[in-house]
């Protein structure tokens, strides 16, 4: 094989005439090959520190991927194997829509989906899109936040008659909410539900999740076969996640789901360093999707679709599109990120793929 000498400074990468690929930060990875464009191509890959591992691959400048290449002659391409990109499902982008939050008044953004027709309109163009989940949040009649277990049922059976996505409910509704409405969502029986993993500051108000609710929560979830998503605000719930599992057990469907809602004024911050420290930090074989509320939108979806995690998106999260552009809908947030996703070669998941990702099955009365 044949190399182009001589040594390539961007980003701070150094490649040497003896085949040695130095990454900053990432030890040091050995190739023998060709360099092609920004990437490599060659018949072998091994490495250190950044837990880098593969044969037969490319190394491009949008991370490492397994190509599951074991042709030694060089003959196939792919790309390396990069750890952080072996996390479950990370082949494509579970895309999680959450429409409607509890915190947007309807006056101040008309746009916003807040009637069970409105949601039910706005989940299906989500899906035509690339959602496969929708996380959720009802409205009353006043279109301010409710936990009322009758439409919460009713919104759970319009989604799955009029949808094929995956429904999961907020047991958080809003900050004010008590616990014991915020139980009560479980009877609902959704397929997945939110499970806040500790108390946070949320902006001048507190976002109460005591331990005990926190246990009773994953206990219900359990008991109804309802597979939790772990809410992840701070990186110290990651440590109180790990004790749950270990105390109470795996949840229902035997897979471990989080995500990093990022950017919430009093929780972590929006960054890619935040999210790389909190990837040190999940169980071993949990999947993650990452949350960036507001301005921290992009440089988290781009810094979890390189680690192998997953999107969520919507008008909960941010109401702004780009600077001076308000979100047109729904539809448009989950199509940028169906569209960024296909960019890093991790298409969306479908409803099916998602449900085998996270462990769904249809929940049982108790």
């Amino acid at each position: 094989m044949k190399r182009r000498a001589g040594a390539s400074r961007a980003a701070g990468v150094h490649s040497h005439s003896n085949g040695v690929l130095e990454l900053p930060g990432s030890g040091w990875v050995t190739l023998i090959g060709e360099q092609v464009g920004s990437g490599w191509a060659g018949s072998r890959g091994r490495g250190r520190g950044g837990g880098v591992e593969g044969r037969s691959g490319r190394v491009g400048t949008g991370g490492w991927r397994d190509c599951g290449a074991v042709d030694l002659t060089g003959s196939q391409r792919g790309v390396c194997h990069y750890s952080g990109m072996s996390r479950p499902g990370s082949h494509g982008t579970l895309l999680t829509v959450a429409p409607t939050g509890a915190e947007h008044a309807k006056g101040d953004v008309p746009q916003l989906p807040v009637t069970l027709e409105e949601l039910v309109t706005a989940a299906r163009e989500c899906e035509q899109v690339g959602a496969a989940m929708v996380h959720v949040h009802i409205r009353g009649d006043d279109a301010k936040p409710t936990l009322d277990l009758k439409r919460l049922q009713d919104t759970v059976q319009a989604l799955r008659e009029q949808t094929g996505l995956v429904v999961q409910l907020s047991t958080g509704g809003a900050v004010t909410d008590p616990e014991a409405d915020r139980l009560r969502v479980l009877d609902a029986l959704p397929d997945s539900a939110s499970c806040t993993m500790g108390t946070v500051n949320f902006g001048d108000d507190v976002f109460m999740n005591r331990w005990e609710f926190v246990v009773a929560l994953h206990k219900g979830m359990q008991e109804r076969r309802i597979v939790p998503e772990y809410e992840i605000f701070d990186l110290g719930q990651l440590a109180s996640l790990r004790r749950l599992l270990d105390k109470h057990g795996r949840p229902a469907g035997d897979k471990v789901h989080v995500d990093l809602v990022m950017g919430v004024p009093g929780g972590m911050p929006g960054d890619a360093e935040t999210l790389v420290a909190a990837l040190r930090l999940l169980p071993e074989d949990a999947s993650f999707s990452a949350t960036g509320i507001g301005r921290s939108s992009l440089p988290v979806m781009l810094t979890a679709l390189g680690a192998g995690g997953h999107l969520r998106v919507g008008m909960e999260d941010t109401i702004t599109y780009a600077k001076g552009q308000p979100v047109r809908d729904n539809a448009q947030l989950v199509a940028r990120a169906a569209g960024l996703a296909r960019i890093a070669q991790r298409p969306p998941l479908s409803p099916a793929d998602a449900r085998a990702l996270l462990g769904v099955r249809t929940p049982v009365q108790v």
